[in-house]
Protein backbone atom coordinates (compact mmCIF):
# COMPACT_ATOMS: atom_id res chain seq x y z
CA UNK A 1 0.00 0.00 0.00
CA UNK A 2 1.45 3.36 -0.99
CA UNK A 3 1.23 6.21 1.30
CA UNK A 4 -1.42 8.01 -0.63
CA UNK A 5 -3.68 5.18 -0.13
CA UNK A 6 -2.87 5.12 3.73
CA UNK A 7 -3.90 9.25 3.42
CA UNK A 8 -7.00 8.70 1.87
CA UNK A 9 -9.14 8.06 4.58
CA UNK A 10 -8.01 11.08 6.57
CA UNK A 11 -8.65 13.40 3.44
CA UNK A 12 -12.05 12.04 3.34
CA UNK A 13 -12.74 12.43 6.97
CA UNK A 14 -11.21 16.02 6.78
CA UNK A 15 -13.52 17.35 3.97
CA UNK A 16 -16.64 15.72 5.55
CA UNK A 17 -15.56 17.39 9.02
CA UNK A 18 -15.32 21.08 6.86
CA UNK A 19 -18.76 20.70 5.46
CA UNK A 20 -20.38 20.02 8.32
CA UNK A 21 -18.66 23.09 10.14
CA UNK A 22 -19.90 24.87 7.03
CA UNK A 23 -23.53 24.21 7.58
CA UNK A 24 -23.72 24.54 11.09
CA UNK A 25 -22.10 28.32 11.01
CA UNK A 26 -24.74 28.94 8.25
CA UNK A 27 -27.15 27.43 9.99
CA UNK A 28 -25.98 29.68 13.16
CA UNK A 29 -25.91 32.93 11.74
CA UNK A 30 -29.44 34.02 11.44
CA UNK A 31 -29.24 33.43 15.82
CA UNK A 32 -26.43 35.64 16.56
CA UNK A 33 -27.86 39.08 17.25
CA UNK A 34 -26.09 41.85 14.88
CA UNK A 35 -24.80 44.97 16.79
CA UNK A 36 -24.64 48.15 14.92
CA UNK A 37 -22.74 51.71 15.37
CA UNK A 38 -25.90 53.08 16.78
CA UNK A 39 -26.47 50.17 19.10
CA UNK A 40 -22.84 49.31 20.30
CA UNK A 41 -22.32 52.48 22.58
CA UNK A 42 -25.53 51.42 24.50
CA UNK A 43 -23.96 47.90 25.01
CA UNK A 44 -20.62 48.85 26.37
CA UNK A 45 -20.77 49.19 30.10
CA UNK A 46 -20.94 53.06 31.10
CA UNK A 47 -17.99 55.08 31.19
CA UNK A 48 -15.69 55.17 35.03
CA UNK A 49 -17.54 57.90 37.11
CA UNK A 50 -15.66 61.40 36.83
CA UNK A 51 -16.42 62.04 40.58
CA UNK A 52 -18.53 65.34 41.76
CA UNK A 53 -19.46 68.28 38.62
CA UNK A 54 -16.73 70.96 39.40
CA UNK A 55 -19.57 73.16 37.78
CA UNK A 56 -21.93 72.45 40.27
CA UNK A 57 -20.66 75.47 42.29
CA UNK A 58 -22.56 77.67 39.80
CA UNK A 59 -26.19 76.66 41.34
CA UNK A 60 -26.99 78.44 44.45
CA UNK A 61 -27.43 76.61 47.25
CA UNK A 62 -31.33 76.02 47.90
CA UNK A 63 -33.44 73.41 49.28
CA UNK A 64 -34.82 71.09 46.97
CA UNK A 65 -35.80 71.86 43.38
CA UNK A 66 -38.96 71.57 41.55
CA UNK A 67 -39.67 70.65 37.60
CA UNK A 68 -42.00 71.18 35.41
CA UNK A 69 -43.82 68.03 36.75
CA UNK A 70 -44.16 69.63 40.44
CA UNK A 71 -45.15 73.10 39.74
CA UNK A 72 -43.92 75.94 42.27
CA UNK A 73 -45.37 77.00 45.94
CA UNK A 74 -48.46 78.63 45.00
CA UNK A 75 -47.03 82.69 46.53
CA UNK A 76 -43.88 81.57 43.50
CA UNK A 77 -46.61 81.21 40.87
CA UNK A 78 -47.77 84.58 39.68
CA UNK A 79 -50.54 85.35 37.88
CA UNK A 80 -50.64 83.62 34.91
CA UNK A 81 -53.21 86.37 33.13
CA UNK A 82 -51.17 88.76 33.80
CA UNK A 83 -47.74 88.18 34.46
CA UNK A 84 -45.91 85.15 33.40
CA UNK A 85 -45.28 82.29 35.78
CA UNK A 86 -41.35 82.97 35.99
CA UNK A 87 -41.77 86.62 36.53
CA UNK A 88 -40.07 86.20 39.71
CA UNK A 89 -36.74 84.97 38.48
CA UNK A 90 -35.49 87.92 35.54
CA UNK A 91 -35.69 90.81 34.78
CA UNK A 92 -38.85 92.57 33.35
CA UNK A 93 -39.32 92.45 29.68
CA UNK A 94 -37.36 94.83 27.57
CA UNK A 95 -39.64 93.47 24.06
CA UNK A 96 -42.12 91.94 23.29
CA UNK A 97 -43.97 90.63 19.84
CA UNK A 98 -47.04 88.61 19.25
CA UNK A 99 -44.03 86.55 16.48
CA UNK A 100 -42.30 83.81 17.69
CA UNK A 101 -38.57 83.81 17.48
CA UNK A 102 -37.55 81.48 15.13
CA UNK A 103 -35.16 77.99 16.54
CA UNK A 104 -32.06 78.55 17.44
CA UNK A 105 -29.03 78.02 14.88
CA UNK A 106 -25.96 75.45 14.90
CA UNK A 107 -22.73 77.62 15.10
CA UNK A 108 -19.44 77.23 16.17
CA UNK A 109 -18.04 78.89 19.35
CA UNK A 110 -14.45 81.05 18.19
CA UNK A 111 -11.69 80.43 20.41
CA UNK A 112 -11.93 81.59 24.00
CA UNK A 113 -9.71 85.02 23.98
CA UNK A 114 -8.05 84.44 27.27
CA UNK A 115 -8.34 83.99 30.90
CA UNK A 116 -11.26 86.06 32.82
CA UNK A 117 -13.85 85.92 29.64
CA UNK A 118 -17.90 84.48 29.72
CA UNK A 119 -19.46 83.01 26.80
CA UNK A 120 -22.39 84.99 25.65
CA UNK A 121 -24.34 82.49 23.97
CA UNK A 122 -26.30 84.46 20.44
CA UNK A 123 -30.22 85.36 20.65
CA UNK A 124 -32.77 86.47 18.59
CA UNK A 125 -33.61 90.07 19.31
CA UNK A 126 -36.37 92.10 18.38
CA UNK A 127 -36.59 95.32 16.00
CA UNK A 128 -39.66 97.17 14.13
CA UNK A 129 -37.87 95.04 11.20
CA UNK A 130 -38.15 91.63 13.23
CA UNK A 131 -36.12 89.26 14.49
CA UNK A 132 -31.89 89.65 14.20
CA UNK A 133 -29.54 87.12 15.74
CA UNK A 134 -27.09 88.70 18.31
CA UNK A 135 -23.89 87.02 17.34
CA UNK A 136 -22.38 84.82 20.87
CA UNK A 137 -19.33 86.74 21.75
CA UNK A 138 -16.70 85.94 24.67
CA UNK A 139 -17.58 88.67 27.03
CA UNK A 140 -14.57 89.89 29.58
CA UNK A 141 -16.59 89.23 33.46
CA UNK A 142 -17.05 92.70 34.44
CA UNK A 143 -16.32 91.62 38.31
CA UNK A 144 -14.30 88.23 40.16
CA UNK A 145 -17.15 85.66 40.51
CA UNK A 146 -19.52 87.24 37.73
CA UNK A 147 -21.08 84.36 36.05
CA UNK A 148 -23.85 85.22 32.65
CA UNK A 149 -27.25 84.37 33.09
CA UNK A 150 -28.55 84.35 29.42
CA UNK A 151 -31.52 86.18 28.49
CA UNK A 152 -34.55 84.28 27.05
CA UNK A 153 -37.73 84.77 25.48
CA UNK A 154 -41.21 83.51 27.15
CA UNK A 155 -44.50 83.18 25.74
CA UNK A 156 -47.45 84.33 28.01
CA UNK A 157 -50.76 86.67 27.64
CA UNK A 158 -50.44 85.96 24.02
CA UNK A 159 -47.24 87.49 22.93
CA UNK A 160 -43.62 86.54 23.38
CA UNK A 161 -41.25 88.65 26.10
CA UNK A 162 -37.57 88.93 26.35
CA UNK A 163 -36.21 88.84 29.87
CA UNK A 164 -32.71 90.36 28.81
CA UNK A 165 -29.44 88.60 31.05
CA UNK A 166 -27.50 90.01 34.14
CA UNK A 167 -24.53 88.97 36.01
CA UNK A 168 -24.56 87.21 39.22
CA UNK A 169 -22.58 85.03 41.62
CA UNK A 170 -24.82 82.04 40.64
CA UNK A 171 -26.64 81.21 37.40
CA UNK A 172 -30.19 81.98 37.57
CA UNK A 173 -32.94 80.72 34.78
CA UNK A 174 -32.65 81.22 31.72
CA UNK A 175 -35.89 79.64 30.67
CA UNK A 176 -34.67 75.97 30.34
CA UNK A 177 -33.47 77.04 26.60
CA UNK A 178 -30.44 75.12 25.70
CA UNK A 179 -28.28 77.42 24.22
CA UNK A 180 -24.91 75.19 24.04
CA UNK A 181 -21.52 75.57 24.90
CA UNK A 182 -22.13 74.98 28.65
CA UNK A 183 -25.57 76.42 28.62
CA UNK A 184 -27.50 72.89 28.82
CA UNK A 185 -30.33 74.81 29.89
CA UNK A 186 -30.17 74.84 33.15
CA UNK A 187 -27.07 76.13 35.73
CA UNK A 188 -23.50 76.24 33.40
CA UNK A 189 -21.17 73.61 32.34
CA UNK A 190 -18.64 75.75 30.80
CA UNK A 191 -16.12 76.20 33.60
CA UNK A 192 -16.40 77.75 37.13
CA UNK A 193 -14.52 80.39 39.43
CA UNK A 194 -11.78 78.68 41.74
CA UNK A 195 -9.53 80.98 43.81
CA UNK A 196 -10.42 84.37 41.88
CA UNK A 197 -9.50 82.88 38.76
CA UNK A 198 -12.16 80.93 35.98
CA UNK A 199 -11.53 77.65 34.99
CA UNK A 200 -12.54 76.56 31.81
CA UNK A 201 -14.01 73.32 30.98
CA UNK A 202 -12.74 72.08 27.69
CA UNK A 203 -15.60 69.91 27.15
CA UNK A 204 -17.96 72.56 26.44
CA UNK A 205 -15.76 75.52 25.10
CA UNK A 206 -12.91 76.35 22.13
CA UNK A 207 -10.10 76.23 24.41
CA UNK A 208 -6.47 77.40 23.02
CA UNK A 209 -4.33 76.94 26.42
CA UNK A 210 -1.00 78.95 25.12
CA UNK A 211 -3.64 81.61 25.94
CA UNK A 212 -5.97 79.74 28.52
CA UNK A 213 -4.39 78.45 31.22
CA UNK A 214 -6.91 76.97 33.96
CA UNK A 215 -8.46 74.04 32.31
CA UNK A 216 -10.47 70.66 33.01
CA UNK A 217 -12.92 68.02 31.01
CA UNK A 218 -15.99 67.50 32.50
CA UNK A 219 -18.58 66.17 30.72
CA UNK A 220 -22.07 66.32 32.24
CA UNK A 221 -23.49 64.23 29.83
CA UNK A 222 -27.39 63.78 30.23
CA UNK A 223 -27.38 65.75 34.19
CA UNK A 224 -30.29 68.12 33.11
CA UNK A 225 -32.18 65.15 32.79
CA UNK A 226 -31.66 64.07 36.02
CA UNK A 227 -32.77 67.54 36.90
CA UNK A 228 -35.53 68.03 34.77
CA UNK A 229 -37.25 65.14 34.94
CA UNK A 230 -38.86 63.92 31.47
CA UNK A 231 -36.85 67.06 30.10
CA UNK A 232 -36.93 65.54 26.46
CA UNK A 233 -40.70 65.09 26.24
CA UNK A 234 -41.12 68.55 27.47
CA UNK A 235 -38.78 69.71 24.98
CA UNK A 236 -40.67 69.72 21.49
CA UNK A 237 -37.63 71.17 19.78
CA UNK A 238 -34.42 70.33 20.85
CA UNK A 239 -33.36 73.73 19.20
CA UNK A 240 -35.98 76.06 21.10
CA UNK A 241 -35.45 79.44 21.00
CA UNK A 242 -38.27 80.51 24.08
CA UNK A 243 -40.05 78.99 26.94
CA UNK A 244 -43.65 78.46 27.00
CA UNK A 245 -46.62 77.94 24.58
CA UNK A 246 -47.12 74.80 22.83
CA UNK A 247 -43.33 74.52 21.04
CA UNK A 248 -41.40 76.12 23.62
CA UNK A 249 -39.53 74.68 26.62
CA UNK A 250 -41.85 73.91 29.37
CA UNK A 251 -39.37 73.59 32.06
CA UNK A 252 -39.69 75.67 34.88
CA UNK A 253 -37.71 77.50 37.56
CA UNK A 254 -35.63 75.34 39.88
CA UNK A 255 -35.41 76.78 43.64
CA UNK A 256 -31.54 77.11 42.81
CA UNK A 257 -32.42 79.51 40.21
CA UNK A 258 -34.89 81.41 42.34
CA UNK A 259 -32.30 82.03 44.87
CA UNK A 260 -29.82 82.91 42.58
CA UNK A 261 -32.07 85.89 41.54
CA UNK A 262 -32.76 86.94 45.30
CA UNK A 263 -28.95 87.57 45.14
CA UNK A 264 -27.21 90.74 44.33
CA UNK A 265 -27.10 90.86 40.71
CA UNK A 266 -25.80 93.09 37.98
CA UNK A 267 -27.20 94.37 34.97
CA UNK A 268 -25.58 93.54 31.76
CA UNK A 269 -23.01 96.02 30.44
CA UNK A 270 -23.61 98.79 28.12
CA UNK A 271 -21.10 97.27 25.88
CA UNK A 272 -23.00 94.20 25.52
CA UNK A 273 -26.15 96.13 24.88
CA UNK A 274 -24.22 98.45 22.06
CA UNK A 275 -23.08 94.81 20.83
CA UNK A 276 -26.76 94.03 20.23
CA UNK A 277 -27.83 96.77 18.74
CA UNK A 278 -24.65 96.99 16.43
CA UNK A 279 -26.31 93.82 14.64
CA UNK A 280 -29.91 95.26 14.38
CA UNK A 281 -28.63 97.10 10.86
CA UNK A 282 -26.87 94.12 9.44
CA UNK A 283 -29.63 92.57 6.65
CA UNK A 284 -27.65 88.94 7.04
CA UNK A 285 -28.50 89.03 10.53
CA UNK A 286 -32.50 89.31 10.28
CA UNK A 287 -34.81 85.69 10.25
CA UNK A 288 -36.46 87.14 7.05
CA UNK A 289 -33.48 87.31 5.48
CA UNK A 290 -31.73 84.86 6.52
CA UNK A 291 -33.95 82.26 6.93
CA UNK A 292 -32.56 81.32 10.29
CA UNK A 293 -29.04 80.94 9.44
CA UNK A 294 -27.51 84.14 10.23
CA UNK A 295 -24.75 85.49 8.29
CA UNK A 296 -22.68 85.93 11.68
CA UNK A 297 -23.64 83.70 13.94
CA UNK A 298 -20.64 84.44 16.14
CA UNK A 299 -17.72 86.65 16.36
CA UNK A 300 -14.56 86.39 17.38
CA UNK A 301 -13.62 90.11 19.24
CA UNK A 302 -14.25 89.68 22.71
CA UNK A 303 -16.24 92.34 24.74
CA UNK A 304 -14.22 94.37 27.15
CA UNK A 305 -15.38 94.32 30.75
CA UNK A 306 -16.95 97.67 32.05
CA UNK A 307 -15.48 97.33 35.63
CA UNK A 308 -17.85 99.40 37.21
CA UNK A 309 -20.38 97.23 37.01
CA UNK A 310 -21.31 95.86 40.46
CA UNK A 311 -23.76 93.80 41.88
CA UNK A 312 -26.56 95.39 44.18
CA UNK A 313 -29.34 93.79 45.85
CA UNK A 314 -32.96 93.44 44.22
CA UNK A 315 -34.65 96.63 45.87
CA UNK A 316 -31.20 99.00 44.61
CA UNK A 317 -30.77 96.47 41.58
CA UNK A 318 -31.04 97.40 38.23
CA UNK A 319 -34.85 96.98 36.26
CA UNK A 320 -35.28 96.55 32.76
CA UNK A 321 -37.02 99.03 30.27
CA UNK A 322 -40.38 97.63 29.25
CA UNK A 323 -40.60 98.54 25.60
CA UNK A 324 -42.86 97.03 23.05
CA UNK A 325 -42.46 96.37 19.23
CA UNK A 326 -45.51 95.57 17.32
Amino acid sequence: MNRLDRIAPWIWFAIVAAFCAAVCYTRLIPIIPTVSASTLGAQQPAPPDQGPDPAAVNQAPAGPSYTAEAPPPANQQGNPATEPEDSNYADQPVANTAEAPPPLPEYVQPPCPGDGYMWQPGYWAWSPSGYYWVPGVWVEAPYTGALWTPGYWGFYTGRYWFHPGYWGSHIGYYGGINYGFGYIGFGYEGGYWNGGRFTYNRAYNNINERRVHNVYSYNAGNRMVANRESYNRQNNSPRASFHGGTSGTQVRPQASEAAAWREPTAARMSTQVQHEQRFQSNPGQFANANHGQPAKPAVSRPIRADHNVQPTTRNQSHGGQQGEHR
